[in-house]
This record gives C-alpha cells, structure tokens and sequence, in this order.
C-alpha cells in the first residue's frame, strides 16, 4: 500500500463551526470526504464519470474517527487519505485531519486534530449490489 499519503488543503467557515467557533465534531467526516474525493480525482477517477461510464460507485461503510484537538474558525486544515488496506470489493483508507502551521517561520510541526479510516464497497451503480472493485482501479488506487 502507499506509504506518502495525499494530501488537500482545506480552510474552516464560519458554516463549519458551533456557537463557541469550534468545528463541530460531524464535519471531520465532510473534511475526510473532500479528502478522499479530491485523492481520487488527483489519480484521475471522477466519482460521477465513474458511475456513468464503468458502472459503479464507492459508497461508505464503515468509519471510525478519533478526536485530538478541535479546529477553530479561520483554521488551515490539511487532510490526508492512504490506502491501508485494499481488498478486492472494498478498500481501508487511513485519513487525517491536520492544523498547517507556518514552518519557516515558527518551526513546528502540523497538530493533528483527528484521525480515521473509511471503508469504501463498489457497488453496482443501478442496483447498489455488492461488486468487485475493477482491477485497473484497484491496481491504481494501491500503487
């Protein structure tokens, strides 16, 4: 599996936050979702072409999110995705949510906020049955 996970930029509205402008816990999951949208698409694999012209979809089954820090409003977020685990009707991805520090000039490391894995399932488009990932996929999304 990949090792150097991808990563996309992300920045916290005021839409993301509760009264107090902390992000409320639910919209990691809308952060981690971006994140592996924008992972797919970088590897060339638009979910709606996808869809519409192979004939399935990835659909979430299974998740698991661990809370570190909150975000705040304003914030500079940077969420990975990896795959973990890859099997040939569902994957594993290894997500985090990170604060992006500036490091030239103060010198510290992102914080990580929270961190989870998504298990996606292909299913058939029409029918939303169960199927096998298609191998040139599978064999893209593991490298």
């Amino acid at each position: 599996m990949s090792t150097t996970p991808f990563g996309f930029p992300l920045r916290v509205y005021w839409e993301d936050t509760d009264a107090g402008g902390i992000v409320f816990y639910a919209n990691y999951l809308k952060f981690m979702e971006r994140g592996r949208t924008e992972w797919l698409r970088a590897l060339g694999f638009n979910q709606q072409v996808l869809r519409e012209q192979v004939g399935g979809m990835f659909v979430v089954s299974e998740t698991a999110v661990k809370y570190h820090q909150p975000a705040r409003l304003d914030d500079a977020l940077w969420v990975t995705a990896r795959v973990q685990e890859a099997g040939r009707v569902s994957l594993t991805i290894a997500q985090q949510v990170l604060l992006r520090r500036q490091h030239a000039t103060s010198g510290q490391q992102d914080a990580l906020l929270a961190e989870g894995t998504i298990r996606i399932g292909w299913v058939d488009a029409a029918t939303l049955k169960p199927g096998r990932i298609p191998a040139a996929i599978l064999e893209k999304l593991k490298s």
